[in-house]
């Protein structure tokens, strides 16, 4: 990653409101809204509003690093708001890396890439399908240099599937979004994701944020004002290899104008809220505003 001396600063702010046809006696939630710090990203400042005011709330880490919130709402409710709101710099990641390494040789071992291996294993239920290993031999050609490969695969994620927002939910499966070629952000990573695994590449599930305002001269990009979701590839070096982030959705790699939240295998790793709650309501819906917005250092 470049210095941060040269990073773009964003406030995020993500809502997500509750509402029930009938009185909550109980809620317990669990967020991915603090985003992470790692070289390359820095975060300046974060909080996390609850209302009604949770009785009992903590903050920790899960197994891959991500910053988890718990609360436990306890006062009766109709209406449950859980608003994030961060400042984030990001810097535009370096493209220092081989890009003559065929990606046979970027398949991480016990050895090499030891914590990366995980990243290689299907999920359960399994999603890699041999129409998925198909896709991806497509552009995983024997020697062909591991992020040309990437970037063909990016590619035709992009041109063969239709963006369409509603057309799926977080449990479809990826065999159901090949079959119907279209679908959202979540299910494209998805997608790229379930590719590369497919071959015995590391490749992770990432969740954040697009920035609202592109930089001169680009086009605005679908997924802006919205939780936005993309894939990563593990790329050894001489240390424990690093990640390069690509966006299906956008047929690009990911740059300054990505915020990271959270990262795990799958999307059901890393979702903004999942909780319980406890009442007779019959009713309820659920409305989320994102907004990221550039801010003078």
């Amino acid at each position: 990653m470049t210095g941060l001396d040269a990073a773009r600063r964003y406030r995020v702010e993500h809502r997500t409101t509750y509402r029930y046809s009938d009185e909550v006696s109980s809620s317990y939630g669990r967020a991915y809204l603090t985003p992470r710090e790692f070289p390359g990203q820095r975060l300046i400042s974060h909080e996390i509003e609850i209302e009604p005011a949770p009785s009992d709330r903590s903050v920790g880490a899960d197994v891959y690093g991500n910053t988890t919130t718990y609360f436990h709402v306890t006062s009766e409710h109709r209406q449950l708001t859980v608003s994030g709101v961060s400042v984030v710099e990001v810097a535009r990641p370096d493209r220092v890396v081989d890009a003559r390494l065929p990606w046979e040789l970027a398949r991480p071992t016990t050895a090499k890439g030891p914590l990366a291996v995980e990243f290689t294993l299907d999920l359960r239920p399994p999603e890699i399908t041999p129409e998925v290993t198909a896709y991806a031999a497509e552009s995983l050609t024997p020697g062909r240099p591991l992020l040309a490969a990437v970037a063909d695969l990016n590619t035709r994620i992009h041109r063969d599937f239709t963006y369409r927002s509603g057309s799926t939910t977080v449990s479809t499966r990826v065999a159901d979004v090949f079959a119907a070629k279209e679908g959202v952000c979540q299910d494209f990573a998805r997608i790229g994701v379930a590719c590369l695994r497919s071959h015995g590449l590391a490749a992770r599930y990432v969740s954040g944020y697009l920035a609202t305002d592109p930089p001169p001269g680009k086009e605005r990009m679908v997924g802006a004002d919205a939780t936005h979701a993309w894939s990563a590839v593990w790329i050894p070096d001489d240390r424990d290899g690093h990640w390069v982030g690509f966006d299906p959705t956008n047929d690009q790699f990911a740059d300054e104008r990505y915020v990271t939240v959270a990262w795990g295998r799958d999307y059901a790793d890393v979702p903004p809220l999942r909780g319980i709650i406890y009442t007779d309501a019959r009713e309820s819906t659920i409305t989320v505003s994102v907004d990221v917005s550039p801010v003078e250092a």
